[in-house]
């Protein structure tokens, strides 16, 4: 009896243990099984070119991993490459036509290649048309995919680096990066919404919102561009990312992003503009990384000049240095924290109270010294949008496009705040750090 009581007893430890062993794993077992947790934003660091005035990002691409200077499009389909000048990589990737990646970039051409076989040349690969943005050339490549690299950020700094082993992009000709490009860019970092832009490929690896951030400097500065959400902090510890004003965001068929300006007031007057331009889908207002200067239909720039000139008749007019056509004596002109005390003017969105305010700082240039100009220029009767707003007034203000919700956030200067897109810690989140960068005028 004793011998099968013990008996007993084994069954039932033997039926514990196999039960407990069929438990389901937890969440935090599965992640610890995983490796480390997936980051919940990542940044990139944007350098402004003095030349060329576009904005520059270093992404780090193939293996072995090499930094690959790209110009930044926030409209930009994808990232696309020159693969022509030694592109060396032992991960490089061409999909065949019709696979899941071609679909997946909505690409139906099929490509031949009648060159010797090299990175960008494959036969029964996707053919992709690339647009150069400056200069508004395309050419035709192949869709690829390799090695990406970016560095996580906990808001304040620069973290870890993680990769995305199979990132799709696009291989283009040489010539494409040869026209309005800074020296050895190699092409161009797109953040349109798109299926294979950098910012929704980034989401939809690491698994958080469809949401960037831009912070734009001067070229004197290093600024940034967030991926994923808030805190952005800037030095001295600020998080820029409230408050913020917000206004519904609209996106073309390409991917381009759209706001509604529904009229312009320079010293809180409105300027005098035809309501049918300002009245447009999807938008009347293009946001642009890649134009230097916010750009006017001719009638809204006639318009707009000579009414900020007559707002500003106090200060001594010199000759216009191009492309501007309303300049003043600098040396007569009085500085503030936010740039010359000038004219302020407001782009009045989707309610009157609603208002993105460009100051001193955004508004007037220093083509050469001793003289300040108005930094806005004419488009022409036939632009691509009645206003382009460009990379110049996005400086030191913190703009949140918040792809979930259709929101554009937007913080006016950051320079009323005691701070600059330059100020975000470019050393490691482990502690090291370097010293903000100085505060300087703004120059062409």
């Amino acid at each position: 009896m004793a011998l099968s009581l013990h008996g007993i007893c084994i069954f039932f430890a033997l039926i514990i243990l196999v039960a407990a062993d069929q438990q389901p794993v937890t969440t935090n077992q599965l992640d610890a099984a995983a490796g480390p947790p997936r980051p919940i934003s990542l940044a990139l660091l944007v350098s402004k070119n003095e030349q060329t005035n576009q904005h520059v990002v270093d992404i780090q691409k193939r293996t072995p991993l090499k930094p690959v200077p790209l110009v930044l499009d926030v409209n930009g389909r994808t990232i696309w490459v020159d693969c022509e000048s030694n592109y060396l990589s032992s991960t490089y990737n061409a999909p065949q036509c019709h696979s899941t990646q071609c679909s997946r970039a909505g690409i139906h051409d099929c490509r031949v290649c009648s060159a010797q076989t090299r990175p960008g040349c494959h036969n029964n690969t996707c053919g992709f048309n690339s647009v150069n943005p400056v200069s508004g050339e395309t050419a035709y490549g192949e869709l690829a995919q390799d090695v990406l690299s970016i560095p996580t950020s906990d808001g304040s700094s620069l973290g870890q680096p993680v990769t995305v082993p199979q990132y799709l992009f696009a291989c283009a000709p040489a010539s494409l990066a040869q026209k309005g490009f800074p020296p050895a860019v190699q092409g161009v970092v797109g953040l349109g919404h798109t299926a294979i832009s950098l910012s929704t490929q980034l989401a939809s690896n690491f698994g958080f919102p469809p949401k960037f951030a831009l912070c734009l400097t001067s070229a004197l500065n290093h600024g940034v561009v967030f991926f994923g959400d808030a805190p952005y902090r800037l030095y001295p510890g600020i998080d820029v990312s409230h408050p913020l004003g917000s206004t519904p965001l609209s996106v073309s068929h390409e991917g381009e992003y759209y706001i509604q300006v529904t009229s312009i007031r320079i010293n809180e007057k409105p300027v005098p503009v035809n309501p049918s331009l300002l009245n447009r889908l999807p938008g009347s207002t293009l946001i642009s990384t890649t134009t230097p200067y916010t750009v006017l239909e001719s009638s809204i720039y006639r318009n707009f000049v000579q009414f900020y000139a007559n707002q500003m008749a106090w200060a001594p007019r010199v000759r216009p240095i191009a492309p501007f056509g309303f300049c003043v004596d600098a040396t007569k002109m009085y500085m503030t924290q936010i740039g010359p005390e000038v004219a302020n003017i407001d782009l009045v969105l989707h309610n009157r109270n609603n208002v993105w305010r460009i100051v001193g700082a955004n508004s007037m240039v220093q083509p050469q010294p001793g003289v300040w100009c108005l930094a806005f220029v004419d488009g022409g009767t036939n632009p691509k949008a009645p206003i382009i707003l460009g990379s110049y007034q996005l400086e030191d203000n913190l703009l949140q496009f918040d792809l979930g919700r259709s929101r554009l956030g937007f913080s006016n200067s950051l320079l009323f705040r005691g701070t600059h897109c330059g100020n975000f810690y470019i050393g490691r989140a482990s502690g090291q750090t370097s010293a903000p960068a100085k505060e300087e005028e703004k120059h062409v």
